[in-house]
């Protein structure tokens, strides 16, 4: 069996060294402000973790808030640590309130990583709210769109992508009321799009 090639990414060498580099610098923050052993080897892991899973939640979709906030705070966690190693901070005397950041720091890496995973990533899915009966003279029926006017493409795009984060999240099929409820659209004009969608 051929082994397969080795190939080096020039982009990933990159993100590469300035990681571990990174790491370095919150491994010795930590062991200066007294976390010694492996608690300080867990520091940088910690706010690694925490900024891989806030983008990852930003990626994702949806409510991007939390994503964002619990990015920032990873990231200034980390450029602190960087720019406190630079030769601004006497590592041998690290004063108190850095002290307590750097134990309090566990707890708000529990907390972001807690809410980033069990958090939703995602709007609930809107139900169509139930329409009171109203008598027969008020219901007027809704008008068909024009067998000679076609569906505007960005609509069907729109709806497209509407269909697909549908079933990602649900794992079935957007059906045509729902559709109908997410567009806005009037029902002919929504079974129009769903025909296309197919």
């Amino acid at each position: 069996m051929r082994s397969l090639p080795v190939r080096l990414d020039a982009v990933l060498v990159q993100a590469l060294i300035p990681a571990a580099l990174s790491f370095a610098h919150l491994h010795d923050l930590a062991a200066a402000a007294g976390q010694d052993g492996w608690k300080a080897w867990a520091y940088p892991v910690s706010v690694d973790l925490l900024l891989v899973a806030a983008w990852r939640r930003l990626r994702s979709g949806g409510s991007k808030a939390a994503g964002w906030c619990w990015f920032l705070i990873a990231l200034t966690a980390s450029l602190g640590a960087n720019v406190a190693t630079a030769g601004l901070l006497d590592l041998d005397a690290v004063p108190a309130w850095l002290r307590i950041l750097v134990a309090g720091w566990p707890a708000v890496a529990f907390l972001g990583g807690t809410l980033l995973a069990h958090g939703s990533t995602a709007e609930p899915e809107a139900a169509p709210a139930p329409t009171p009966e109203r008598p027969a003279v008020e219901a007027a029926p809704e008008p068909a769109p024009s067998p000679a006017t076609p569906v505007p493409p960005a609509l069907v795009t729109h709806a497209r992508k509407v269909a697909d984060d549908h079933r990602a999240r649900t794992g079935t099929p957007i059906d045509t009321p729902t559709l109908r409820a997410r567009l806005g659209v009037p029902l002919p004009l929504a079974e129009a799009i769903a025909a296309q969608l197919t």
